[in-house]
């Protein structure tokens, strides 16, 4: 089998016919959620209403909704898992699978009801409420760039590269002119309506890949005689350090916009907590396919395939005709469900708490928002070298470990409140930790620390020194101690 050939060597007219069924779909559910939409009267005292209405659809998901979207907007790095167990094995399932279900259950048990109770439209404005509104424009700035869908875009662009062999850049651009075009209108329900056609999609397109995998070749048994051992060592020959920076970057999951925002958005606090639950099971199931998927790709094409894409590669050669162009169009679902959200999320975050002034000054900010950083992403979707890995690794770090420490402090506990001028330098402090530590050169047992813990460590840091100071009235013993100077002088 030739892995240098167009996927359009692979497919046939019913493929073609399937794959454009499943995008026109797509563009109708757009439409139907636009049509949707309320009509919001344009008066000062509506202004919030209509606001709500559009970033969270009047407050309205239900249950279905509910999961639909979150599964669909959460998943859209399946090249990336693909990839990881192509080359690792089931060290995907725990690095991309367990650490998450465990953060996913943390969130519906202790954040949901304090995050349904303050009837906050995004995660700054909750942090406002919370710290402060400098706390809140350093959040939505880390918020932003943890949003702006750079590994999305590097996804999508993989795919069309393949399709019709152009650039990568260029590819890119393609996939992200028709995602533009509509994800900037219709608000979020027309961004959960697109969700739940690619929702049914992607979930049948992984599952139709390992039924057919098993009738083919066989089950465990062809793995296991077909594989490197190491493939079935769930550390993937990595040090635990490595592992534990997964886990942490999981946990990014407790200040991630996206899930605020369907939590905002729910009915109720019950409508969360059980999408939710429910979301987390569909989710193992689709890490067990499609880790299932990256081993079969392995022990079939063998350890030379490039491993970003090998994985389309071995179903195309796999399934029958039709279903090739379902599970191809599944897998652009997959990564486009994402890149939507992540859009909408990140122009949400540009428009209404970086520049709010330009929602009331200028009408159509909101899609030059979307276009900005749909621009944006294609620039450093460049930066990484076609990784996806690399991508979710460094935002992924700077996220946990800026914001998950202070966020999560405020949230649980109230004893000793932050400020407003201590959350700043928290995150401060620790995203410049994490800069130096990426940038300096590092030998011995400092070349296993991650800057990921330096991060964390100068949050927890901060954060003690503020609360020590607090309890012990360290401050304002200095502040009495410089006037009673002052005053003798």
């Amino acid at each position: 089998m030739n892995l240098s050939q167009s996927y359009f060597s692979f497919l046939d007219k019913f493929d073609f016919i399937v794959f454009s069924l499943v995008f026109i779909f797509t563009i109708i559910a757009v439409i139907w959620g636009n049509s949707k939409k309320k009509k919001i009267k344009s008066t000062k005292q509506d202004d919030r209403n209509g606001i709500i209405e559009t970033l969270l659809m009047g407050r309205q998901l239900t249950l279905p909704l509910f999961v639909g979207t979150l599964v669909a907007t959460w998943y859209g790095g399946i090249l990336g898992v693909t990839q990881i167990s192509f080359e690792y094995g089931i060290y995907n399932f725990l690095t991309q699978g367990v650490f998450w279900y465990v953060t996913y259950l943390i969130f519906a048990l202790f954040l949901v009801s304090k995050i349904k109770q303050t009837q906050s439209i995004t995660l700054p404005e909750l942090i406002k409420h919370k710290f402060g509104p400098k706390s809140a424009k350093v959040a939505a700035i880390f918020n932003f760039f943890n949003v702006v869908p750079i590994a999305y875009t590097l996804s999508v662009g993989i795919i069309i590269k393949s399709l019709f062999g152009f650039s990568l850049n260029y590819s890119m651009m393609i996939g992200l002119t028709f995602i533009l075009i509509y994800s900037s209108f219709g608000g979020l329900r027309a961004v959960v309506f697109s969700d739940m056609v690619q929702f049914f999609v992607m979930c049948l397109s992984v599952l139709l890949v390992v039924l057919f995998s098993f009738s083919e070749y066989g089950g465990i048994s062809f793995l296991q005689e077909n594989l490197p051992a190491g493939h079935f060592d769930p550390t993937g020959g990595q040090s635990i350090l490595t592992i534990f920076v997964w886990g942490i970057i999981a946990l990014s999951t407790l200040v991630d916009p996206n899930f605020y925002q369907r939590v905002f958005a729910a009915q109720s606090e019950a409508v969360a907590k059980k999408g939710i639950y429910i979301s987390t099971i569909v989710w193992i199931c689709f890490d067990v396919c499609t880790t299932l998927g990256g081993l079969y790709a392995r022990a079939v094409l063998g350890g030379e395939a490039d491993s970003g894409t090998a994985y389309i590669y071995y179903f195309l050669q796999l399934l029958p005709s039709g279903l090739r162009g379902l599970v191809l169009a599944g897998i652009v679902a997959t990564i486009l469900s994402t890149i939507d959200s992540y859009l909408f999320v990140a122009s949400t975050t540009f428009n209404y708490d970086l520049f709010p002034k330009l929602i009331k000054k200028f009408k159509h900010s909101v899609h030059f928002g979307v276009v900005l950083i749909g621009g944006l992403s294609l620039v450093l979707a460049n930066s990484f070298d076609g990784s996806i890995k690399a991508v979710w690794k460094t935002l992924g770090s700077y996220s946990s470990a800026c914001l998950l420490v202070p966020v999560l402090y405020g949230q649980m506990f109230k004893k000793y409140k932050i400020s407003d001028i201590h959350f700043v330098l928290t995150c401060s402090l620790s995203a410049i930790g994490v800069t130096v530590w990426r940038l300096v050169e590092r030998n011995g047992i400092w070349a296993e620390v991650d800057e990921i813990y330096i991060g964390i460590l100068l949050s927890i840091l901060s954060l003690s020194l503020g609360i020590f100071s607090q309890k012990f009235g360290l401050i304002q013993n200095i502040v009495t101690l410089m006037k009673d100077n002052t005053s003798k002088k």
